[in-house]
């Protein structure tokens, strides 16, 4: 099937979308649509795009700031313009179908680079506006707010931030985020990850009180012996703290009697005597320098791990997060 789209370039938040199917292939008619109020729309493309790369009419509702049901009548409105069903549904689940797969894939590089000249035109004149979404735990919240995000905003005026704080993975399309930063070992492998920040490390540390009561280890399997604060994922699973020193490599699933799944939490339990928590060091920086926190094992706990900044891997990123990227790359240190 030939699909030969023309976009007729206004303004008009409804740009209107001529789609030609030039001559019979594979034994279908050919159809032709010609410009008139029945006409499919560059919005009802966006839409059908929309719920497609998101999965569901929920998320892409969240993604446009708009209600499903809207879009599933937009979505329909599409289909009985073209003649054809884009997309199967059913009361929990919706599919793209062949055909309505292959039209937007014709569609999709079309309006993408589209936008992308608009978006040019902007950046031209010095203003990419619009807003950004980013979905992070606290740790990446702080670093975003006190090393990244003031020098951004300078450089971008235009573009509002919403700053999401949540410890637990998310579905960041689902949530309705353009982008999320969690650690790169925990970021689904279907999204796009760009690395963020420099090196970081995971230690073991305890509050002076408790290690004059309990004593100094020596080794990572000393901890046994040891009262320690253990660690939740995101995903429910209790974490076993990781040490590697020359080509020996340790898990270690420790003792305690408090279980926590927030590092905040784990360092406060720490500085009150509560036991040994395996934090990032960074995050317990301030605790360390005032004497509050000792750090355990340094040598047994390289620095290994690293944010990374991901979304999904559409063709067209959002001008918003596109400049933030960009500004991440060009100002970041990655050590």
């Amino acid at each position: 099937m030939v699909i030969v789209v023309f976009l007729q370039l206004s303004f008009d938040p409804n740009l209107a979308v001529r789609i030609t199917r030039m001559k019979e292939v594979d034994g279908h008619q050919p159809v032709r649509y010609c410009a008139s109020m029945n006409e499919p729309t560059l919005k009802e493309f966006r839409t059908a795009l929309a719920v497609a790369d998101a999965g569901s009419f929920r998320a892409a509702a969240h993604r446009l700031d708009a209600a499903p049901s809207t879009l599933s009548h937009a979505v329909a409105g599409l289909e009985e313009k073209l003649g054809r069903r884009l997309f199967n549904r059913s009361t929990r689940s919706i599919a793209v179908t062949p055909e309505g797969a292959a039209i937007l894939a014709r569609i999709a590089p079309l309006i993408a680079e589209f936008d992308a000249a608009l978006a040019a035109g902007g950046q031209a004149e010095g203003s990419v506006a619009g807003n950004l979404r980013i979905n992070a735990p606290l740790s990446a919240a702080s670093f975003l707010l006190s090393d990244i995000l003031p020098a951004f905003h300078a450089q971008h005026p235009q573009i509002e931030i919403d700053l999401r704080h949540e410890e637990r993975m998310v579905d960041i399309v689902a949530a309705g985020c353009d982008a999320g930063i969690r650690l790169g070992r925990t970021v689904p492998p279907d999204m796009v990850g760009v690395p963020f920040g420099t090196s970081l490390r995971f230690l073991p540390v305890a509050s002076p009180a408790y290690l004059a009561d309990r004593g100094t280890p020596e080794h990572p399997r000393d901890l046994l012996d040891h009262r320690c604060i253990r660690t939740r994922m995101p995903r429910g699973e209790r974490y076993s703290w990781q040490f590697a020193k020359n080509d020996e490599q340790l898990e270690i699933d420790v003792p305690g009697f408090l279980t926590l799944d927030r590092m905040a939490l784990m360092i406060d339990a720490a500085v009150d005597g509560m036991g040994i928590a395996y934090v990032m060091e960074n995050a317990a920086k301030r605790q360390i320098l005032d004497g509050r926190l000792v750090p355990l094992l340094s040598d047994w706990c390289p620095a290994d791990e690293r944010y990374l900044l991901y979304f999904p891997g559409r063709r067209h990123v959002p001008a918003p997060l596109r400049a933030f990227i960009d500004f991440v790359k060009a100002t970041v240190n990655h050590d």
